[in-house]
């Protein structure tokens, strides 16, 4: 299996937002990186979005290529519909529900077969999510300190409309798929819709 083992922050600044949990330099990474006029084309900026997306769910290019074209032969918004699949991936379920500190953890958990979706094992990290699923903790991994303190943190960030988590359990329900409102402003999906569609 792939895997990218880029630098993290790196990633980070060159697409000039928070993507992993170490607070670094604000600029674009490499000896240009400071430099002041700095304009992007259209194609440019499209790309740029695509691989913030790409690198904020933590997937290779393939992979996300695959779900975008799932998600044009769909019905409704192409954009919505693959920020919605990004969103219903078991491993993306598992960050959400705090049973890991990063996309990355919560995906090694799954990986490490720590995570049940309705009483069966399932260790796919591409895994789609349906609504009203249960996914909890696997019963050798519930006393992981690193599962604990990542729900703790999750508590304290709160938890999305469309998940029922039970913190003192380690499950949770998958009550419905997000729409868009429900999901991060700062991602422009439209701009990876244009780049594909080229």
């Amino acid at each position: 299996m792939a895997r990218n083992l880029d630098a993290k922050c790196r990633k980070c600044r060159r697409e000039g937002e928070k993507l992993c949990a170490v607070e670094r330099r604000a600029y674009p990474p490499g000896q240009h990186g400071q430099k002041k006029n700095t304009r992007l084309s259209e194609y440019g900026g499209q790309l740029r979005e695509k691989q913030k997306l790409r690198r904020i769910y933590g997937l290779l290019e393939r992979q996300f290529r695959l779900i975008y074209e799932k998600a044009a032969v769909s019905k409704g918004i192409t954009g919505g519909t693959l920020l919605q699949n990004l969103e219903s991936r078991l491993d993306n379920v598992a960050y959400r529900m705090g049973f890991g500190g990063s996309r990355a953890e919560a995906r090694q958990t799954v990986r490490h077969n720590g995570v049940l979706v309705n009483g069966k094992r399932v260790n796919i990290p591409s895994f789609i999510v349906r609504p009203g699923d249960v996914v909890e903790v696997a019963d050798r991994a519930k006393n992981q300190l690193r599962i604990k303190s990542a729900l703790q943190a999750a508590e304290q960030r709160g938890f999305p409309e469309w998940l029922e988590v039970d913190a003192k359990g380690l499950k949770g329900t998958f009550k419905a798929v997000p729409q868009r409102s429900e999901l991060p402003a700062t991602i422009n999906e439209h701009l990876v819709v244009e780049l594909y569609s080229k």
